[in-house]
C-alpha cells in the first residue's frame, strides 16, 4: 500500500500574529523547503500580511501564495540595510518569483604593475591584492584584449609575465614586430620605457588631448634636434591616437557614466549598459533577467540596478530609461556603498539623451532578436518532437561528444539546449581516465555515467532528449551505461555522417528500436540537431585543446628526478633557455651551482634517450 505524504497548508494568521513591524527581509518558502520569493520591508508585519488579503485581486500573487509552507524572516535596523540584503539573497537563491540577473561575473581590469622598474600591462579578473594601478572596468574580457593591443602598437610596454621576462637572453618576437622595446635585455633606458609607461596611463584615463599635446610637443623637439626617425615616431602615434579618439569619442565629458536602458515584452526582458569612460564609449553589454510574467520595464530595471551594483564599483553618474520604483531608497544605499553623491539621471538632456537613445535602441534590437530565435528554437524543437514520432514536447536535450589526440588527454563535453538556445551555464566536461586509448565507446560512457548519477540525485535536470555524435555502437555504449546506473527513461538519439560525410546527409539512430531517420538537408529540425551537435564538438576541441595546453606549458625540465625549482631556475638563467640546457654536455651543466654529476647525467639521459618530446 503506497502512502501519501501530505503537506499542511501555511497557516498565515497564527503567523502574522507573532511578526514584528520592524524593517526586515522575508523568504517564502515551499513544499520542498525552495526560496520562491524574497521581499523586503520597511514595516514587515504589514507588508507580509498584506499577502494573505482576502480581498486582493493580483490573480499572480495569489498563485505565488498558494505554494507558500513556511516564512523566514531576518530583521535589519534599516530599510536601506534590509534593500542590501534582499538583492544579496536574490542573487544567491534566485527564487522563481523574482527578478533575477543571471550573469553574475566579475569585470575585467588593465592592471600595471608600476611598482617595478620596467612595469608590465597585463589583462586582470578578480580581487585586487596586488600592488600597482587597475583601470577600468571593463564591459567584456575582448574588450580589454583590444586595448591591450592597441596600447602595444602606441606605446610598446611589455606585456610578458614576469617568469618569461626574467629569463630571455635575447630580444623575443615582440621586439621584432616592434611591439616591445626588449627591457629584459636592456636595449631600452629606463626613462625612455618610463616616458612610455607614463604616455599609456595618460590614454588609459582617457586624457587624449593632453597626451596628444605632450607627444607634439616632443615631434617638434626631435624635430629641431634633427633626429628625423624619433620625430616620425611621435608623429605616427598622433595619428594613431586621433583615429582612435574618432572611433570611441562620444562626449567631452570627463568621468564615469553608465548608461542603462530596458525593453520589455511578454515574459522576456532585455537590459542594454552602456560604459562610459572619460568621454569614450569603452563598451556595452546586453543582459537579460529572468523574471515572472507581467513585470513593468521599471520593475525590471530597479531590480536589475540593485543586483548589478551590489558587488561592483559605483561610476559617478546612472543614466536610467526609465524611473526607478524606490529612488529615494536606492540613492541613499548608492551614496552610503559609494561614500559620496551618486548621480541617478532619468530624462536626461543633450548628450547623455543621445546616449539614452542608442542605449534604448540596442535594448529594442536585442530583444527583438532574442524574441525571434526563441520562436524559431521553439518552432524546431515541436517539428523534431514530431518527426521522432515522441508523444511530448521536447524542452531540454543534453548532447555529448569526444576530442582526443591519438587517445590522449581525452575530454568528453556536455553541452544543452532549451527553447531559448544553449544554455552555456549548464555546459560540462569530463577528463576521461583510466581507459584504453582511443576507445570513444568507454570514454562516451564514462562520461554519461558521471553525468546523470548526479541527474539521478536531483543536482541538475534531465533530458528530454540525450544526442551522441556518432551512430550506432555509440548510442548502445551510452544506453548500456545509463542501464548500469538505472537511469534508462531517457530518450537517446545518435545522430552520425553519412556515407560521404557531408552536412545535411546525417543519419539519426533512435535507441528504442534501432529505427534510423533521415531528414531533408532544408529540414529545420535537422538544423537544429546540426547545430547542438557542432557546438558540443566545438565545446570538446576547446577542452581537448587546454589540457594539451597545460601538458605543453608544463617545463620539461619539472620531469627530471632531484631537479627542483631553484635549480631549474638556475639553469635557465645560465643557459638563456631550454633550448641551449637540450644542448648542453655534462660538464657544461656541472659548471651551474648545485647540479652534481650525477644530476647532470640525469638531466643530458633526459634530453639525449627520447624521455623528452
Amino acid at each position: 500500500m503506497n502512502e501519501v505524504t501530505t503537506i499542511a497548508a501555511f497557516d498565515s494568521q497564527q503567523f502574522l500574529k507573532t511578526l514584528t513591524q520592524k524593517p526586515g527581509v522575508y523568504q517564502m518558502l515551499d513544499g520542498r523547503n525552495q526560496c520562491i520569493y524574497v521581499g523586503k520591508a520597511k514595516n514587515l508585519l504589514k507588508r507580509v500580511s498584506s499577502y494573505f488579503n482576502a480581498s486582493a485581486k493580483d490573480s499572480k500573487k495569489r498563485v505565488m501564495v498558494s505554494h507558500v509552507r513556511q516564512i523566514e524572516v531576518i530583521v535589519t535596523h534599516t530599510e536601506g540595510e534590509a534593500l542590501l540584503l534582499e538583492n544579496q539573497l536574490i542573487k544567491r537563491f534566485r527564487p522563481r518569483y523574482n527578478i533575477c540577473l543571471r550573469d553574475d561575473k566579475s569585470y575585467p581590469f588593465i592592471y600595471l604593475s608600476d611598482q617595478q622598474q620596467f612595469p608590465r600591462l597585463s589583462f586582470h579578473r578578480g580581487g585586487k591584492g596586488k600592488q600597482g594601478r587597475y583601470f577600468g572596468p571593463y564591459p567584456s574580457a575582448g574588450a580589454v584584449r583590444d586595448s591591450l593591443h592597441v596600447l602595444q602598437k602606441l606605446f610598446p610596454v611589455r606585456q610578458c609575465d614576469d617568469s618569461f621576462y626574467a629569463n630571455r637572453s635575447r630580444p623575443c618576437l615582440q621586439h621584432q614586430i616592434k611591439r616591445c622595446t626588449a627591457p629584459c635585455v636592456g636595449l631600452v633606458s629606463a626613462e625612455d620605457y618610463q616616458a612610455d609607461v607614463a604616455n599609456t596611463v595618460l590614454f588609459l584615463e582617457g586624457k587624449n588631448k593632453r597626451l596628444i599635446d605632450s607627444l607634439v610637443e616632443k615631434m617638434e623637439l626631435a624635430a629641431a634636434a634633427l633626429d628625423f626617425e624619433k620625430a616620425v615616431t611621435y608623429r605616427e602615434q598622433v595619428s594613431q591616437l586621433r583615429k582612435i579618439m574618432e572611433r570611441q569619442y562620444v562626449s567631452g565629458e570627463a568621468g564615469e557614466v553608465d548608461v542603462i536602458a530596458c525593453s520589455v515584452e511578454g515574459q522576456l526582458a532585455c537590459i542594454q549598459v552602456f560604459f562610459i569612460r572619460h568621454g569614450q564609449h569603452i563598451g556595452k553589454r546586453s543582459f537579460f533577467p529572468k523574471m515572472p510574467a507581467g513585470k513593468t520595464a521599471a520593475e525590471v530595471l530597479s531590480a536589475f540596478v540593485l543586483q548589478f551594483y551590489l558587488e561592483k564599483k559605483l561610476p559617478k553618474t546612472i543614466v536610467l530609461s526609465h524611473p526607478l520604483n524606490e529612488a529615494k531608497l536606492t540613492q541613499q544605499v548608492f551614496d552610503d556603498k559609494a561614500g559620496r553623491k551618486i548621480n541617478l539621471v532619468h530624462k536626461p538632456r543633450s548628450e547623455r539623451a543621445k546616449w539614452l537613445k542608442m542605449a534604448q535602441n540596442n535594448a529594442d534590437m536585442a530583444l527583438s532578436q532574442k524574441l525571434q530565435s526563441r520562436e524559431n528554437t521553439q518552432a524546431r524543437l515541436e517539428k523534431l518532437s514530431c518527426l521522432l514520432e515522441l508523444n511530448t514536447t521536447i524542452q531540454r536535450m543534453e548532447c555529448f561528444d569526444i576530442s582526443h589526440l591519438q587517445g590522449d588527454q581525452t575530454v568528453a563535453s556536455c553541452v544543452v539546449f532549451n527553447e531559448e538556445g544553449p544554455l552555456k551555464a549548464d555546459y560540462r566536461r569530463f577528463n576521461i581516465k583510466g581507459i584504453t586509448a582511443g576507445d570513444d565507446y568507454a570514454a562516451l560512457a564514462q562520461a554519461v555515467s558521471r553525468r546523470y548519477l548526479r541527474a539521478k540525485n536531483k543536482e541538475h535536470l534531465q533530458p528530454d532528449v540525450l544526442i551522441i555524435d556518432g551512430g550506432k555502437g555509440q548510442v548502445t555504449a551510452v544506453v548500456e551505461a545509463l542501464k548500469a546506473i538505472q537511469f534508462d527513461d531517457v530518450f537517446v538519439i545518435g545522430v552520425s555522417k553519412g556515407s560521404d560525410r557531408k552536412l545535411g546527409m546525417e543519419k539519426i539512430y533512435r535507441a528504442t528500436d534501432g529505427r534510423v531517420f533521415v531528414f531533408p538537408a532544408d529540414e529545420p529540425a535537422l538544423l537544429l540537431l546540426q547545430q547542438i551537435r557542432d557546438e558540443a564538438h566545438r565545446f570538446a576541441i576547446s577542452g581537448h585543446r587546454q589540457q594539451r595546453g597545460k601538458l605543453k606549458s608544463k617545463s620539461s625540465l619539472e620531469q627530471i628526478e632531484g631537479l627542483g625549482p631553484k635549480r631549474r631556475q638556475l639553469l635557465l638563467k645560465q643557459f638563456g633557455g631550454l633550448r641551449e640546457i637540450q644542448t648542453a654536455g655534462i660538464d657544461d651543466l656541472c659548471t651551474v651551482d648545485g647540479i652534481s654529476v650525477a644530476l647532470a647525467g640525469r638531466v643530458y639521459d633526459f634530453f639525449h634517450d627520447g624521455s623528452a618530446e
